[in-house]
């Protein structure tokens, strides 16, 4: 294998997209993964990379032995090669699709659980708006739910590296819990959304006209460190919520979030991957009452990914000092659209040298959403091959939602930067799963 060396952005770029390279061992602008070892399931993640770098860095299983090296192509086979050997380090290769509910949301089904009779049970018309549901079909649901949720989820131990095997590899359904470990790496894989085969009504929600709320992330970091999501593809896929029914006059929701970043987790990079078609795609903090995990904590670097067909939540950000810059944002025309970053609690947002291609008619003014008081710093930003002052627009056009400009911080983990202006063709050459080699 030939290793650009990607010191001309415009040869690499013309490179990548002729030659079709499952991905680069350098990046375009700088050191994304250390040029080392030549098994693309070894590389780590290189110094300065975001906040992953931090401290002892991000490694995986780059020092797996022999024994802790594992291909599989079910999800069975997946999850038992997690177990296997505790947290030494280990390395798992995924080979094609695995499928986490091969056997249908029927299998989950607790017996005596009918989705009809949910329906008539909870009708509005029937239980009103003034009280949670309750009773015997919503245990049923419950407990379908609960036989769903000990399938699908997957437990990542530390010190592990999942890769997907060449262009066509992932996972369709499971969500990969990454809980309470250090020094994980998640590379090359095409990740389904999980579909909540269970959602539960809930009447009192959205101002008591009710909603139906589900559960299931593709990839949860909850009280975790030192992790590395890179070169992956995040879709709804096969499930879009265009495809989704109504009942009781609300979307029967049955997607929750693709990446969560949560709870205490800390030094996390998110680089060159494709985020698609999903609406509440990233959190990074979960609650505005989580002061006490996530104060100081939920360092996270975003940089070169690629999200498109995105409502919301790209991402939305509490207490953490997060630093987003090279990320290009595509809002298509007709698809639904509420905003790119959520400022929340006690944020530190650093929002640099992104690009947005916003469809015609659509302000930037909607690019930036203060959910709360906390500054934020955003500059040299392009949208639609143009410098604007993304927090001038927004408080000129949405002055009751007037936001501080200053994040109070500067990063200083960042690969290299490229000009705002040369990320869209850098990032679509590169960006998502089948581009690391």
């Amino acid at each position: 294998m030939n290793v650009l060396k990607c010191h001309d952005h415009a040869r690499a770029v013309k490179v990548a997209a002729v030659v079709g390279c499952a991905a680069l061992v350098l990046s375009l602008s700088g050191t994304a993964a250390q040029a080392g070892p030549r098994d693309v399931a070894r590389q780590t993640l290189g110094a300065n990379d975001g906040w992953g770098a931090y401290g002892t860095g991000t490694t995986g299983g780059a020092a797996a032995d022999a024994a802790h090296v594992h291909t599989v192509s079910t999800w069975e086979q997946f999850k038992a090669a997690l177990k296997e050997g505790g947290s030494a380090p280990k390395i798992i290769k995924v080979k094609g699709m695995i499928d986490a509910v091969s056997q249908g949301c029927e299998a989950f089904e607790a017996e005596g659980y009918d989705f009809q009779k949910y329906l008539a049970a909870y009708d509005p018309a029937v239980w009103g708006h003034d009280k949670p549901v309750s009773g015997e079909q919503e245990e049923l649901r419950a407990a379908s739910a609960a036989a769903q949720d000990k399938t699908i989820k997957a437990s990542v131990p530390a010190n592990t590296t999942i890769i997907g095997v060449g262009k066509d590899s992932g996972i369709l359904g499971g969500s990969l819990q990454i809980k309470g470990v250090d020094n994980v790496i998640v590379r090359n894989l095409t990740i389904e959304a999980p579909v909540d085969c269970f959602p539960q009504w809930d009447p009192t929600d959205d101002n008591k006209t009710g909603a139906w709320n589900s559960e299931y992330d593709g990839v949860v970091v909850y009280g975790s460190t030192h992790v590395w999501v890179d070169h992956n593809t995040l879709t709804d896929g096969r499930y879009p919520d265009s495809s989704l029914p109504s009942y009781f006059g609300k979307t029967y929701q049955q997607h929750d979030g693709l990446l969560d970043v949560v709870r205490g987790s800390n030094h996390v990079t998110v680089s060159w991957n494709s985020f698609k078609d999903h609406d509440k795609t990233m959190l990074i903090g979960n609650s505005d009452s989580a002061t006490a995990d996530d104060t100081g904590k939920l360092k996270v670097t975003l940089h070169h990914n690629r999200f498109e067909g995105i409502v919301e939540r790209a991402p939305r950000v509490r207490f953490g000092q997060v630093d987003s810059y090279n990320n290009h944002f595509v809002v298509t025309k007709g698809q639904k659209w509420g905003y790119v970053y959520g400022i929340g609690k006690e944020s530190r947002l650093v929002a640099e040298h992104n690009a947005f291609t916003l469809a015609q008619g659509l302000s930037p003014a909607k690019i930036l959403k203060k959910w709360n008081e906390a500054p934020v710093t955003a500059g040299g930003n392009h949208v639609n091959g143009k410098a604007v002052d993304l927090i001038a627009v927004h408080n000129a056009e949405i002055p009751g939602e007037t936001l501080q400009s200053g994040a109070g911080w500067t990063p200083t983990l960042r690969a290299g930067v490229d000009p705002a202006k040369a990320v869209p063709g850098i990032v679509g050459a590169r960006a998502g799963a089948g581009r690391v080699c």
